[in-house]
């Protein structure tokens, strides 16, 4: 018996939600233990501890329930406390962690040797302080690190650009997540950088939404006030599909966007720019369009070749088919240290410039805005400004 595409994804929504709720009650357990460990609190301090933790637990449950129904300030302050205590709590788990596995190695080294191990000791007390000054001090500076846009610059000297055209300057932006968090207030000072730079060419490599479609004319009116010359493009991200796909269609070309969608155009005779679906519309068995390499093939190939494409996964088929490669979806982790385990997930580098077989070249872009926390550390936002000069 075949199986909906409506069940499949309510399934594979349900078994999400498990696994991390898991994970994060987890997080909650621990430093629960810390507290009492440190505290020694009462039963009613201890109460009132549980029913804060289950709030701030299912807050991102409460947000997806509410937001549902447009209430838009109660969700966004719950958001924001949500995300942010989201954001403390992995900070505190990983210093946390290290200090107890350390303290533990340097136990049984001491008593293995005949030694003093109770020296090795520290206070619970000492124990919860230490990483709780690590995780505030860095959400603090994360939270303004990540409001502080930085501009990337690379150059690329191409015989496919006519020497007529002069330098061609396309800017990226990437990830930006216009929803609950990113909204008018964080999204201008991005505006700004992209307006400073002046464009020949915009282009978004996906998850301009994050997931909330509501309330978002604002935003809408602020990217569609931008006109560069040869105009503005864009991809899907996974998050445009979270959002709602056909929402997502809607904002993206309201805001002036052409969405390319297993597509190609040709500008002005200058240069091709293809670009791809994210992957995640295939897990969520809405049809691929036209593939990658088939895409690529029937454009003009004496023409500066840009693809466009969310995840910075390289077919290995497309290869000298393009020049360009711009991707997103990384963040470079956000926020040490989850750099560490994005890059485990991608076999080429999490953010920058990357040499590829066939005189390709792949460029991953960190992102503009957050997903999540609204905190970056070690990983700050950014446009990246692409210049292209004539080559003889």
């Amino acid at each position: 018996m075949a199986v909906s595409k409506s069940t499949i994804m309510r399934m594979t929504f349900i078994y999400f939600l498990l696994t991390f709720f898991l994970l994060y009650s987890g997080l909650h357990f621990y430093l629960f233990l810390k507290i009492r460990a440190a505290f020694h609190p009462g039963a009613i301090a201890t109460v009132c501890l549980t029913i804060s933790f289950l709030f701030l637990g299912l807050a991102p449950l409460i947000v997806g329930i509410i937001e549902r129904h447009g209430i838009a300030l109660p969700v966004r302050l719950i958001a924001y406390i949500g995300y942010i205590w989201m954001g403390f709590i992995v900070l505190f788990f990983f210093p946390s962690l290290i200090l107890d596995l350390g303290r533990s190695v340097l136990y049984l080294s001491a008593y293995a040797a005949h030694g003093h191990p109770a020296r090795f000791n520290i206070s619970p007390l000492y124990a919860f302080f230490i990483p709780f000054i690590v995780a505030l001090g860095i959400n603090i500076y994360g939270y303004f690190e990540a409001t502080h846009i930085r501009t990337e610059k690379i150059t690329i000297h191409t015989p496919k650009l006519p020497p007529e055209v002069g330098r061609l300057r396309i800017v990226q932006v990437s990830d930006i997540h216009i929803g609950l968090i990113i909204q008018e207030g964080r999204l201008r000072p991005i505006l700004d950088e992209i307006k400073k730079a002046d464009p020949d060419i915009l282009v978004s490599t996906g998850d301009l939404l994050d997931g909330e479609i509501n309330n978002l004319k604002k935003p809408m009116e602020l990217l569609k006030d931008m006109h560069p010359r040869y105009g503005k493009f864009a991809v899907t991200g996974n998050h445009e599909f979270y959002a709602g796909i056909q929402k997502a269609v809607v904002f993206t070309e309201g805001a002036g966007f052409k969405l390319l969608r297993g597509e190609g155009v040709t500008i002005a005779g200058v240069v091709n720019i293809a670009g791809i679906d994210d992957s995640t519309g295939i897990s969520m068995l809405i049809p691929a369009r036209m593939p990658e390499k088939e895409v690529l093939t029937g454009l003009p190939q004496e023409h500066f070749t840009l693809l466009l494409k969310h995840r910075p996964d390289v077919n290995p088929e497309a290869l000298g088919y393009f020049d360009l490669q711009l991707s997103g979806h990384t963040h470079k982790g956000q926020f040490f240290p989850f750099s560490i385990i994005t890059g485990l997930f991608f076999k080429h580098r999490q953010a920058g410039y990357y040499e590829l077989p066939k005189n390709s070249v792949l460029y991953i872009n960190r992102g503009a805005g957050t997903w999540g926390p609204p905190i970056r550390f070690l990983a700050p936002p950014e446009i990246t400004i692409i210049d292209l000069i004539p080559k003889k």
